[in-house]
C-alpha cells in the first residue's frame, strides 16, 4: 500500500493529483524513436498527503499495446518528479514488442494499481498526456527523388469536381456573352 497511513487524513480533503510539467501541454509533442533521443517527462504533486512508495508509468499506444517508460519497465520511486526514457534503447531491447510511430496516452498511477478509487490525499491515476512517436526516414540525395504525386498531378487536377464544374462556368458564361453580343451587333 503506502509509505505511510492515510488513517489521519479528513475526508473533506482532495484527492491528490499529479499536473505534467514536461513536455509543455499546449499541443501534442512528438518524439523521434532514434539513437541518443531521450524523452523526460516531469510533473509535480498537488494535495498529495500520502506518498506513495512507488509511480508505474507506461504508454499505451493507439495501437493497443501498452509499454512500460523509464529504465526500470516503468516502475520509479513515488517521490520521482520525472522519467526519462530512451526510446531507441527500448526498442533495440524488446524486438517483441517495438514501439510503434502513431498517437500514445501516458498513464502514471500510484501503487493502489491503474483504475484505484479516488480517494482524499492520496495520488489519482493520471493520464493527461498525449503524445505521438515517429520513426525518421532515411536521408534521399536530390538527384534520387522522385515526387510521388506529381506525375499524376494534371489528371488528380482535372478531374476534380470543382475543376469540373469551374471550367463548365467559363464555358456557359463565355456562350452566353457571345449570344448576347451577337444579337446587339444585328
Amino acid at each position: 500500500m503506502s509509505s505511510s497511513s492515510s488513517s489521519g487524513i479528513p475526508q473533506t480533503a482532495p484527492a491528490g493529483s499529479l499536473t505534467i510539467t514536461k513536455p509543455p501541454q499546449t499541443a501534442t509533442s512528438y518524439f523521434k524513436i532514434a539513437p541518443s533521443n531521450t524523452v523526460t517527462i516531469g510533473w509535480n504533486f498537488t494535495d498529495v498527503l500520502v506518498q506513495p512508495t512507488h509511480l508505474t508509468v507506461h504508454a499505451v499506444g493507439e495501437n493497443g499495446n501498452t509499454y512500460p517508460v523509464g529504465p526500470t519497465d516503468g516502475v520509479i520511486p513515488g517521490t520521482a518528479t520525472e522519467v526519462k526514457w530512451d526510446l531507441w534503447g527500448y526498442q533495440q531491447a524488446n524486438p517483441n514488442l517495438p514501439l510503434a510511430p502513431g498517437s500514445y496516452v501516458l498513464h502514471i498511477w500510484d501503487d493502489r494499481g491503474p483504475g484505484a478509487a479516488r480517494s482524499p490525499g492520496l495520488l489519482q491515476e493520471n493520464s493527461a498526456l498525449q503524445f505521438a512517436l515517429y520513426t525518421p526516414q532515411p536521408y534521399t540525395p536530390l538527384q534520387s527523388w522522385t515526387c510521388p504525386t506529381c506525375n499524376g498531378a494534371w489528371s488528380d487536377f482535372a478531374t476534380h469536381p470543382a475543376f469540373v464544374s469551374l471550367t463548365v462556368t467559363v464555358v456557359v458564361m463565355f456562350l452566353s456573352g457571345y449570344s448576347l453580343i451577337r444579337q446587339a451587333l444585328r
